[in-house]
C-alpha cells in the first residue's frame, strides 16, 4: 500500500514540476500567450469555459465508447476465425494490413458523404483506429494456448465450447486487455480525427474552433479535457483488467514452497 501511495505521488509530481516548468518558461522568455499560454492562463479558460467543455465532452465519449466497443466485438469473433481457421487467416490478413495502412484522415472525407454529419462517422473512424491491435493481439493469444492443455482437455471428452472457454480464453485475457489499452487511446484519437473533419460538437470541435479563431486558451483546455478524459478511459480499462484477471495475480503472487 505504501509503495502504492508513494508511486502515484511521484506521478503527481511529476506533473506538477512539468506545469511548473512549463510556467517559468514561458515567464522569463516573455512567450505571447498566443503562441503558448501558461498553465494558469490556460486553468482560468477551463474555469471560465467549464460549461463549453462539459458539454462538448459528451459527444467524444459517446464516439469513443461506441467506437471502442464495436472494434473490440468485431475484433474479437474475427481473431476467432483467424486463430481456429488458417482460411479465414489467409482471406483476412491481407485486408486487414491494408487497412491499417491507409491514413484514416483520407478517408474521413468519405465517411461525410457517406454518413453525414453527426455521431456516425466518428464511430466509424474511432472503430477502424481501434480495430486491428485488438484482432492481432486476442488471435496471437488464442493461438498461444499450450497445445498439451487442449489435449489433456479432449482426453477428458471436453467439446469445442469447454475448451475455448476454460483454457484458451482465459489464456488469452492478457493478450486482449493488452490490446484494449492501446485501442482505447486508439479510439480517442479516432474520434477527434471525426471530429476534426465533420462535427460541430465534441473536443475536436472545441480544438479546432479555437484553433482558427486564435484561442489558444481555449485550444489548450480543449486538449487538457480530452486528456483527462483519454487517461479515465484508460483507467477504466485498467480496472476491468485487474477485475478478470484478479486469478493471475493471485496465482504470480503465491510464493513456492518446498
Amino acid at each position: 500500500m505504501k509503495n502504492t501511495l508513494a508511486r502515484i505521488a511521484g506521478q503527481i509530481g511529476v506533473f506538477f514540476a512539468f506545469f511548473a516548468l512549463w510556467e517559468l518558461a514561458v515567464d522569463l522568455l516573455h512567450v505571447k500567450p498566443v503562441i503558448l499560454p501558461p498553465p494558469s492562463m490556460i486553468f482560468v479558460s477551463m474555469v471560465k469555459h467549464w460549461l463549453y467543455l462539459l458539454q462538448n465532452s459528451w459527444p467524444t465519449f459517446l464516439a469513443v465508447s461506441f467506437g471502442f466497443g464495436i472494434a473490440a466485438v468485431l475484433g474479437f469473433v474475427i481473431a476467432i476465425g483467424i486463430a481456429y481457421s488458417r482460411w479465414v487467416s489467409e482471406l483476412t490478413y491481407p485486408f486487414l494490413i491494408a487497412a491499417q495502412v491507409i491514413p484514416k484522415v483520407a478517408l474521413a472525407p468519405l465517411f461525410l458523404i457517406w454518413f453525414g454529419f453527426g455521431l456516425a462517422p466518428k464511430v466509424v473512424i474511432a472503430a477502424l483506429i481501434a480495430f486491428f491491435p485488438i484482432v492481432i493481439n486476442t488471435a496471437r493469444g488464442l493461438m498461444s494456448v499450450e497445445p498439451e492443455l487442449i489435449q489433456y482437455m479432449r482426453s477428458l471428452g471436453a467439446n469445442w465450447r469447454e475448451i475455448f472457454f476454460k483454457i484458451s480464453l482465459p489464456w488469452a485475457l492478457p493478450y486482449i486487455f493488452a490490446s484494449f489499452r492501446i485501442s482505447i487511446t486508439l479510439a480517442v484519437v479516432g474520434a477527434v480525427v471525426g471530429e476534426f473533419v465533420s462535427s460541430d460538437t465534441g473536443l475536436g470541435y472545441v480544438i479546432s474552433y479555437a484553433n482558427t479563431s486564435l484561442d489558444t486558451d481555449v485550444m489548450f483546455a480543449g486538449i487538457f479535457v480530452l486528456s483527462v478524459l483519454g487517461m479515465l478511459l484508460f483507467l477504466v480499462v485498467v480496472l476491468i483488467e485487474r477485475l478478470f484477471l484478479s486469478w493471475q495475480a493471485a496465482v504470480e503472487g503465491t510464493p513456492e514452497t518446498m
